[in-house]
């Protein structure tokens, strides 16, 4: 199941996505589940199913596409997460995963632009999968990690560099407006199946510019779950964005950044493709 927040008209919903059609099950279910997160929260996924039925259905060309989630918990993004990324980027190799956090309002959806902020032309592009928490909880053990997930979606976490490096946290530098796209649908493990061989690639104005497959990563997803649950009580919508492959922008010659008009793709085998302009601030 492909499973999507999105504006109809002036009304902000979620629901279904199938084929081109948007289901608006939010709109059959606002009061018990008034956004995606809270459906997942109650593992809602047997009511979304009967409410498929009898819902209202858009033509996607109608909607305004969200982040998937649009008001998570938390963001922890995993970073320097395949090793051709982690050479290029010089860092040395580390026992634990490097983790740092965005903020809900720094994420943008499927169709819109991505801002480059007034203060830097430093825009780099990332794309990544990313993993939605759909049962909470503390000391996950990596056994039990994917029984935490209700989906995946792909995302492309947009970095201010000069602001990333202006200390050794990275956290300015993620968390400008409007940089990280989440779209456009989270899919349910049932429908996606085994990540692990799934091919990522970003592609900016056509252009392959990484390319690389899930299995790569140096932390693995359960992993990822056990650190992060370790320190912190993982919440059901809060979003794991998962390390991106070597090939950014930073480490070319000449260095690669995102402009006005440009086009950036974010593609996951079987689970789509992610897909933004750019734009300068206003």
């Amino acid at each position: 199941m492909k499973l999507a927040s999105f504006t109809i008209g002036n009304s902000r919903t979620w629901g279904v996505i199938e084929g081109e059609e948007a289901i608006d099950v939010g709109a059959l279910l606002r009061d018990r589940y008034p956004d995606l997160k809270s459906a997942i929260a109650a593992d809602a996924l047997p009511a979304v199913r009967d409410a498929i039925r009898t819902a209202k259905r858009y033509p996607t060309a109608e909607i305004i596409w969200l982040p998937v989630i649009p008001n998570p918990d938390k963001i922890l993004c995993i970073g320097l997460n395949y090793e051709m990324h982690r050479k290029e980027t010089g860092r040395a190799e580390v026992e634990n995963p490097t983790v740092f956090g965005r903020f809900a309002n720094s994420q943008t959806g499927h169709l819109a632009n991505i801002i480059r902020p007034k203060l830097s032309h430093d825009l780099d592009f990332e794309g990544e999968l990313a993993i939605i928490i759909g049962k909470p909880g503390r000391h996950i053990a990596r056994s039990d990690a994917w029984n935490h997930i209700a989906g995946y979606a792909c995302y492309n976490e947009g970095s201010v560099r000069d602001f990333q490096r202006h200390t050794h946290q990275f956290t300015p530098g993620k968390n400008f407006p409007e940089t990280g796209a989440f779209g456009p649908w989270m899919m349910t493990p049932d429908e996606l199946g085994d990540v692990a061989p799934l091919r990522l690639q970003t592609r900016v104005n056509g252009q392959i510019v990484q390319d690389a497959t899930i299995d790569q990563m140096i932390f693995d997803i359960p992993r990822q779950i056990e650190y992060c649950s370790s320190f912190t009580r993982l919440e059901p919508g809060d979003v794991i964005v998962t390390g991106t492959p070597g090939g950014v922008g930073a480490k070319r010659t000449p260095p690669l950044w995102l402009k006005p008009g440009d086009i950036v793709e974010v593609e996951i085998d079987r689970l789509g493709v992610l897909r933004n302009g750019v734009a300068d601030e206003t």
